[in-house]
């Protein structure tokens, strides 16, 4: 059987064994919007649960936007300039427009990124700054949630008059889905409050994974973290397989956002009649496998489908290696899962653990492997898995010792797909 992966911007084929029972899930969605300019324009001035965009802009003189970094394929290009538009027709002149890079911790966009994520006609005349979590003195407190997370939010987006966010709906490992809120916290958060947010105390809670919102606490975290920092309005769009746009959704930040969840939900959703012995999955390729760290969601997603005691391949480029400074000293440095997680309780909670925090509490379920040749091979030692320097090897670890017939579920796109496995008869 022959199979393409999303693997960074080239993809990777694979010839798989035919004597297995191969189940691909492919990432669903709705048809492409047959007019997305129309649809853009008519959910700014026709928007979910409140006045429209225009409306709030009069009489203001500073608008700060949220949008995603590198990592997210956001259709930013698309989707500012009918935003800017309407707040210049409002009264606010170019110059009292900033658009923020919600980078949360992750590194700053360059220059040549920056242009790739707004367009170059919004780079050359827009003011455009990224987010730098770790300088404390660039945000500004805004007291505590009620579950006790201090909320420090980047000043420029606080001080603006209009506080707008732009991205793209699709599953998050432990936020249940992506878009609206996220784009504040920990988007535009301080390290103080991300460490809080990411914490065991959010992220051993069973209700904090991929699809899971109507009473996941961390969404409720953030909603809160969000209406604190006076999240005006969003813009949220789904995005098709090949990265166009299938739904808009714009609004209130609460009523938009649940629309779009909904929307969402609905159309990606796809369903395994029994747990898989082995899946095999990706990252969804550039930009998302980029890092291990991002990559690493390939494999929480997976799990759900996984039957325990079963295997997970991922494979993901990588080509820029770990991630961040402290992600890749932890990673290089990790003791086996199990007494990282019993580590990490007691102790203050340090920058990107919790996506190891999550890797490890897979590694419960299920025996990991790995191709992501771009990450060093003085890491594979402490990848809690078996990592191979070929595709085909990797493969063949995975499948070893199988008997002929095992159910292998394959996802060529990873984390974009939502896959929920029933029980086996």
């Amino acid at each position: 059987m022959h199979m393409e992966f999303a693997f960074g911007k080239s993809g990777l084929e694979l010839d798989l064994p035919e004597d297995m029972d191969y189940r691909v899930l492919e990432a669903r969605s709705a048809a492409p919007l047959a007019d997305w300019q129309d649809a853009l324009e008519q959910a700014l001035d026709n928007p979910i649960g409140t006045p429209p965009l225009a409306r709030l802009a009069q009489g203001k003189k500073t608008a700060s936007i949220s949008v995603c970094d590198i990592t997210r394929p956001a259709p930013n290009r698309l989707t500012l300039p009918p935003v800017l538009r309407r707040l210049h027709e409002a009264g606010i002149p170019r110059e009292g427009v900033t658009i923020l890079i919600a980078t949360g911790l992750h590194r700053p966009a360059t220059e040549a990124e920056i242009r790739e994520i707004v367009g170059e006609e919004i780079a050359s005349h827009y003011t455009i700054v990224n987010h730098h979590a770790r300088e404390l003195g660039e945000h500004r407190h805004l007291g505590e949630t009620q579950a006790g997370t201090p909320v420090y939010i980047d000043e420029r987006f606080v001080s603006a008059d209009v506080h707008i966010t732009l991205g793209f709906i699709e599953p998050h490992l432990m936020l249940g889905y992506s878009g609206g809120r996220k784009l504040i916290a920990p988007g535009l958060a301080a390290q103080e409050t991300i460490k809080v947010l990411h914490s065991p105390k959010f992220m051993r809670d069973a209700r904090t994974h991929e699809g899971s919102i109507e009473d996941n606490p961390l969404h409720r975290e953030l909603l809160e973290i969000a209406g604190m920092a006076r999240h005006d309005f969003m813009l949220d769009v789904s995005l098709t397989r090949d990265r166009r746009i299938a739904g808009v959704f714009a609004g209130h930040p609460h009523d938009a956002h649940r629309a779009g969840v909904a929307f969402v939900s609905r159309v990606m959703l796809e369903q395994l009649d029994g747990p898989a012995d082995v899946v095999i999955t990706t990252a969804a390729g550039y930009p998302l496998d980029l890092t291990f760290y991002q990559a690493v969601k390939g494999i929480t997603a997976a799990q759900h489908i996984v039957k325990p005691g079963g295997r997970i391949l991922l494979i993901a480029a990588c080509e820029e290696g770990p991630g961040a400074e402290e992600f890749c000293r932890m990673l290089k440095e990790a003791p086996p899962a199990g007494d990282f997680l019993q580590q990490i309780e007691s102790r203050e909670v340090i920058v990107d653990q919790w996506q190891l925090e999550k890797l490890a509490m897979v590694t419960r379920r299920a025996d990991l492997f790995y191709y992501v040749p771009g990450l060093p091979a003085d890491y594979y030692p402490s990848l809690w898995g078996q990592a191979s320097e070929s595709p085909e090897t990797a493969l063949s670890a995975a499948l070893d010792g199988l008997p002929p017939g095992s159910r292998v579920a394959l996802i060529p796109e990873g984390p974009y797909v939502l896959a929920k496995a029933g029980a086996l008869a």
